[in-house]
């Protein structure tokens, strides 16, 4: 497993998103992580019970927000190189695409989800 250090740029997964960012602090099992972009959006629903729609609490999962601070898992923690792209256009198309993939999906647990991306991106975009 690679050693990251304090300022290196890199991708972390946290839950079920996916987040290009640079190390801020360094702990014994974990990697504080500044978000500057988003790879994949989390998935809605219950992280216990993916891609199910009868669950107890569907719950509405929201994207870490643009220098949010978060501690990452070491073992998910990957290099990044490149272009780090602006966060909001990050969120934008990692939602489209999102979208796109729910569309092809006939399922309750798509539609519900569909409905969650639909209330967050209102909460996204407001501007």
């Amino acid at each position: 497993m690679a050693e990251f250090q304090i300022g290196d740029k890199v991708t972390g997964i946290y839950k079920t998103g996916k987040y290009i960012g640079e190390i801020t602090d360094i702990r014994p099992m974990h990697y504080v992580m500044r978000v500057l972009a988003v790879a994949k959006h989390p998935m809605q629903g219950d992280l216990h019970n993916p891609k199910q729609a009868d669950v107890i609490i569907f719950h509405e999962r929201k994207a870490l927000s643009f220098r949010e601070q978060t501690n990452i898992p070491k073992q998910m923690v990957r290099a990044y190189e490149g272009e780090i792209p602006s966060y909001t256009d990050s969120l934008k198309e990692v939602l489209d695409q999102m979208k796109e993939d729910l569309l092809k999906t006939d399922n309750e647990w798509a539609q519900k989800s569909l409905d969650n991306i639909r209330i967050l991106e209102g909460t996204y975009f407001k501007n």
